[in-house]
């Protein structure tokens, strides 16, 4: 009776789990998406199929598909499978799961496959604690991961492991995780029907996560129990779909993986002179709640790295942009914020301030020590005459055009040992005028 009592709740809990969860593929044939990781042929489809499995660390956004993997995995293996969680696991559970693989191992010879939850969040010890059970083959480690496991994951654990990654899901995939949800016996098996407009609104909401998807329908049905106490087909529209969740789920951790990529991707925007792209990652940044103050600091630094003295008004623009992200803050800074970032994106470029300081600073770390000549020296202070300081200085503004032919630079480096005009703006057209050459790369 005990065990007919555990089915019967067993079942009870798998019809109230959430609907993201009763519709988690049982099967690779129900996985959805990530072809290029999981698909025919790929080499983690066939150690699943061969149960074959040797460690890897699946690395993508939430709602991609890593635990509905490891699910398959535990499903499909005929090795132990054992779970921990690094939010709610310490180094003394880690031992112990261990401890579990040793004996199996040693009494039956069954293997272990241990699935690593949220992998990243263990510490340098935890991972200190798995790295010698992987080294000894006492476990075979499956990790899941949101953030970028070659920054957060140690090195030898990595290099023992391999890194499969996981993309958002594409529109295609989320379409047919609604429609399976819609039809399947373990969603709602036929009786809810969406209007095309909301399935499209869902997909848009969802932003490549299964999990949203399905946690939004779940929502909007719930919205329509009058129609489903009355027996009808409940019917869902665009307007329920954008009451169920009226913001768009788009994946951005401001200290995460994913914020350095949209962070990447609107410098190199601007870099590329393409003001639509920079507004958009822009736009990225102020929806997943970015400081403003951080993102004005990237356009200060742009201002100088990539635009420089090909247009010298940029570094006044970005410092005001700067002033504006803490004078006036969210909201109303997004514009001067995107007055900053278009100005960035169209003015002329330049990277010859980054590079004439790199050169110099290499040169100073690296070079011989040189001398400063000895008429630019101090000859201001009592006794600098007598010690021949600043003798045989030229002071410029006694000739024409404010300028003195005399060497400035240490002996055994000569003009243009640092500093070459780049081929655009004022700093190409003032060099121009001097004669200097202007250098294309």
């Amino acid at each position: 009776m005990d065990s007919l009592f555990d089915e019967q709740a067993e079942r009870a809990q798998a019809h109230a789990a959430p609907l993201a969860v009763r519709m988690r593929p049982r099967s690779l044939d129900e996985f959805v998406g990530q072809e290029a990781a999981v698909g025919p042929g790929t080499l983690l489809r066939r150690s699943i199929e061969l149960d074959d499995l040797s460690p890897f660390i699946l690395y993508g956004p939430p709602g991609t598909g890593k635990t509905s993997l490891a699910r398959i995995i535990a499903g499909a293996t005929k090795a132990h499978f054992s779970e921990v969680s690094a939010v709610t696991s310490g180094v003394a559970d880690i031992r112990a799961a261990i401890e579990g693989a040793r004996r199996r191992l040693g009494e039956t010879g069954q293997r272990t496959i241990l699935f690593v939850d949220e992998i990243h969040r263990f510490s340098k010890s935890q991972q200190d604690a798995l790295l010698h059970a992987v080294e000894d083959n006492l476990v075979v480690l499956v990790g899941a991961t949101t953030e970028n496991p070659f920054f957060e994951v140690n090195a030898p654990l990595i290099s023992r492991s391999r890194v499969i990654e996981l993309t958002p899901l594409t529109d295609d995939d989320v379409r047919e995780i609604v429609r399976r949800a819609l039809i399947d016996e373990r969603g709602y098996g036929g009786s809810l029907e969406l209007d095309s407009d909301a399935v499209e609104a869902l997909v848009t909401l969802a932003g490549g996560d299964a999990r949203v998807a399905l946690a939004t329908l779940e929502f909007a049905a719930a919205g329509a129990t009058v129609a489903a106490a009355a027996g009808s087909q409940v019917r869902i529209d665009r307007a329920a779909i954008a009451a169920a969740v009226p913001t768009r789920a788009i994946s951005y951790d401001k200290n995460g993986d994913i914020h350095y990529d949209v962070v990447s991707a609107f410098i190199k925007s601007m870099r590329g002179s393409d003001p639509d792209a920079a507004v958009y990652w822009l736009a990225r940044m102020a929806h997943g709640g970015e400081d403003p103050k951080f993102i004005a600091r990237r356009i200060l630094i742009f201002a100088s790295e990539d635009i420089g003295n090909a247009d010298p008004r940029a570094l006044l623009v970005a410092h005001a942009a700067v002033k504006a992200a803490e004078f006036v803050g969210w909201p109303e800074c997004r514009i001067n914020l995107a007055q900053a970032a278009v100005y960035m994106a169209l003015a002329p470029k330049s990277n010859a301030a980054i590079i004439a300081i790199d050169r110099a600073l290499a040169e100073v770390r690296e070079g011989p020590a040189r001398a400063v000549p000895n008429h630019l020296r101090d000859g201001h202070y009592p006794g600098a005459k007598r010690l021949g300081r600043g003798e045989g200085y030229v002071y410029p503004h006694g000739h024409p055009e404010e300028a003195a032919d005399q060497r400035y630079l240490p002996e055994g480096l000569e003009r243009g040992a640092f500093w070459q005009p780049g081929s655009a703006g004022w700093e190409a057209a003032r060099a121009a005028e001097d004669g200097e050459g202007v250098d294309e790369g």
